[in-house]
């Protein structure tokens, strides 16, 4: 079984051959391909590879399938005896991105 561990815009994912992600929204057109190369670890069957902290030989590709945003989360703030309350909603832009292969030099 091959996977990477890859760091995108901040966050660190699992990721594996074949898969798609949701990140952070990528400002990039569909059907693009992107290189990942932010890669922190690598197993590539049994055989470990750990950056320090990147992992310079190693790519990751991918291509984004779709933009879309993240379901509905409530944010809701009351001070208590003060008689206020604010109720925000907020949906989170996000690219869904296609993992193809994983590159070791």
């Amino acid at each position: 079984m091959k996977y990477a561990i890859v760091e995108i815009s901040g966050r660190q994912f699992w990721v594996e051959t074949g898969k798609y992600y949701d990140l952070n929204r990528i400002p990039t057109e569909l059907g693009k391909e992107i290189t990942l190369n932010r890669v922190l670890l690598v197993n590539n069957d049994g055989e470990l590879l750990i950056g320090k902290p990147y992992l310079e030989s190693v790519k990751v590709k991918g291509k984004i399938l779709e933009h879309l945003r993240s379901r509905k989360t409530i944010v809701y703030k009351m001070r208590p005896k003060k008689k206020t309350r604010k109720k925000q909603g907020h949906r989170q832009d996000l690219t869904r991105v296609l993992i193809e292969e994983i590159n070791i030099n």
